[in-house]
């Protein structure tokens, strides 16, 4: 259960102002239908998320336990600067027009590549990694996906202009920085512990 309530929440800060949550938005402008976009992010992030927590699975098979605490550690930490990065986005990123795709199939291949290296999708790995749980770790980052994107889906800018993005980016580095060190230090602390602490 910790691994799911501590993905989820790591990857629903994460989302916000990230390219993924930027590809919803313009989804829901350009189709105008939300609910097929919203069954596109999701089938996207629990086939791309299964793979990451699953790479994240065989990384922490293969390599010794001492070694990866600091795999982990330093990623977190590295995490941590890599939020306060914003994001934006290219004009690469934009959703191509697919000859008779709908906002579905749309959404669900523009998602699914657009994760790809993504913040969200490199967290899943990590946490993976950490929790040993491909299962509990692919639900929770995507039930944090959703919890972040599907207000922008239905909201629009709105959803964007009115949080604060520096504010949650600030907050986002932090947690993944606590994870770091908590790892690092090998605490005997919760990491669900950690997290709720560092919400706003």
């Amino acid at each position: 259960m910790e691994a799911l309530l501590v993905s989820a929440a790591v990857v629903a800060i994460s989302e916000i102002g990230d390219k993924t949550q930027l590809l919803a938005l313009l989804l829901a402008t350009r189709f105008n239908r939300p609910l097929p976009i919203i069954a596109g992010i999701l089938v996207a992030t629990v086939f791309n998320h299964a793979l990451a927590a699953w790479a994240g699975a065989l990384i922490a098979a293969w390599v010794g336990p001492d070694v990866m605490r600091w795999v982990l550690g330093l990623s977190f930490i590295a995490m941590a600067a890599w939020m306060l990065v914003p994001d934006k986005m290219d004009e690469d990123d934009q959703p191509k027009s697919m000859a008779g795709a709908g906002a579905f199939l749309t959404t669900v291949v523009a998602f699914f590549l657009l994760e790809m290296g993504d913040k969200t999708q490199v967290a899943t790995v990590a946490l993976s990694a950490r929790f040993q749980s491909v299962a509990w770790v692919t639900a929770g980052t995507t039930l944090g996906m959703m919890v972040a994107d599907v207000p922008a889906v239905f909201l629009g800018k709105m959803a964007l202009t009115k949080i604060p993005l520096k504010v949650v980016h600030t907050v986002s580095a932090v947690l993944f920085l606590l994870l770091g060190i908590a790892v690092l230090a090998n605490l005997g602390i919760s990491l669900e512990a950690a997290v709720l602490s560092a919400r706003p």
